[in-house]
C-alpha cells in the first residue's frame, strides 16, 4: 500500500490498511498472544482477503503497529472475521473494538453477514456486538509424534490428494462450509502436502482432509468425511505425516474421535464457539465437518 494511501486511512493512531509490507510487525502481533500463525498464515489471508491496523506508541515509546483485524470473504454472502490482536502494553485502549467495528460496518455495507469463531473470553466481547452462537469445537494437541496412530482393520483406506480431486473436495466442501473457498483450501493443500489425502470409494469423494505448518506446531484441518471411520482414517494417515508437536480443532459430538485422540496424546486445549452476526445462523451444514481449518480460517 502506497504511504499517501496510508496515511490517508488514517495515519498514526489511526486505522491504516495491511499490507504484505507489514508481515514482521503482523508476525509479532500474533505471537505475542501465543498464537500460531506463521509467515505463510499471513501471506494467505493478505491475499485472499483485507486487513487493517492501528500504530501507536508502545511502552518503549516507538511507533509500532500495535492492533490488527482481517476479514476472509467467502462467496457473496459471508466473510470471516479474524486475527482480532493487540500488543500486550497496547491493550485497553480500544484498538480491538475500533478494528471489529470498522470490519462489521463495511461487510454490512456490503450486505455481508459476518462469521468468527470465538474463544470464551472472545465471545463476551462479540455477543454486545450482535453476534450469535451457531455451534462449537474444542483444540486439541499433541507434542509429538505416537507409533499408534492407526485407523481401525475395516476403515478406509486414504490416498495421496491429486489435481483431479479437486473438484470433487469442492462439490463436497461448498455445502459444509456455506460457500466455495477453493482457493483457500489449494494454498493448505501446498502447505503440508504430504497431509493432504482423500478416501475415494466406488468413484465417490467419502472424504478428505488438509494441514499446514505453524509458528510452534502443525495444524491439521480442515477434514471432512461422510463417517467417523472415513474421519479417522485420514486423521491416521495425516498424523503419520507429522512428527512435531500438532493440533486439530475438532467439533463437538464427535465423541468417538476424541477419545481415539486421547489414546494418541491429544490434549484439550480450549473451547471455539462459531458466532454469526447478519443471519440467523453459520453459513453451511456442518454435517460433514470433523475438523474446522483454524479459527482464523474457518
Amino acid at each position: 500500500m502506497a504511504s499517501t494511501e496510508r496515511a490517508a486511512a488514517g495515519g498514526a493512531g489511526g486505522i491504516v490498511a495491511l499490507s504484505e509490507a507489514d508481515l514482521d510487525a503482523l508476525l509479532a502481533l500474533s505471537g505475542s498472544a501465543h498464537w500460531n500463525q506463521n509467515e505463510a498464515d499471513w501471506h494467505t489471508m493478505l491475499r485472499l482477503g483485507r486487513g487493517w491496523g492501528i500504530r501507536a506508541t508502545g511502552a518503549d515509546g516507538g511507533d509500532r503497529l500495535a492492533a490488527s483485524t482481517v476479514v476472509l470473504p467467502y462467496g457473496s454472502d459471508f466473510a470471516w472475521v479474524s486475527m482480532v490482536l493487540v500488543l500486550p502494553d497496547c491493550r485497553r485502549r480500544g484498538f480491538a473494538r475500533r478494528l471489529l467495528r470498522h470490519a462489521l460496518d463495511g461487510l454490512a455495507a456490503q450486505g455481508r453477514a459476518a462469521v468468527l469463531d470465538a474463544t470464551p473470553a472472545g465471545r463476551a466481547v462479540y455477543v454486545p456486538e450482535g453476534f450469535a452462537d451457531s455451534w462449537g469445537f474444542a483444540r486439541w494437541r499433541r507434542e509429538g509424534h505416537r507409533t499408534n496412530a492407526a485407523a481401525s482393520a475395516a476403515a478406509p483406506r486414504s490416498r495421496a490428494l491429486t489435481e483431479a480431486d479437486w473438484p470433487a473436495i469442492e462439490a463436497l466442501d461448498t455445502p459444509a462450509f456455506g460457500a466455495s473457498r477453493l482457493p483457500l483450501l489449494r494454498a493448505l493443500a501446498r502447505r503440508l502436502p504430504q497431509a493432504a489425502r482423500v478416501v475415494e470409494e466406488g468413484g465417490r469423494l467419502r472424504g478428505f482432509v488438509l494441514g499446514r505448518d505453524g509458528r510452534d506446531a502443525c495444524q491439521i484441518g480442515p477434514l471432512l468425511a461422510d463417517d467417523e471411520d472415513v474421519a479417522r482414517a485420514l486423521l491416521a494417515d495425516a498424523l503419520r505425516c507429522v512428527a512435531g508437536p500438532v493440533y486439530v480443532d475438532l467439533l463437538d459430538g464427535h465423541h468417538r474421535l476424541q477419545g481415539w485422540l486421547q489414546s494418541l496424546g491429544f490434549v484439550f486445549q480450549r473451547p471455539f464457539m462459531r458466532m454469526v452476526r447478519g443471519r440467523s445462523k453459520a453459513p453451511g451444514d456442518p454435517g460433514a465437518i470433523v475438523l474446522v481449518a483454524g479459527p482464523e480460517l474457518g
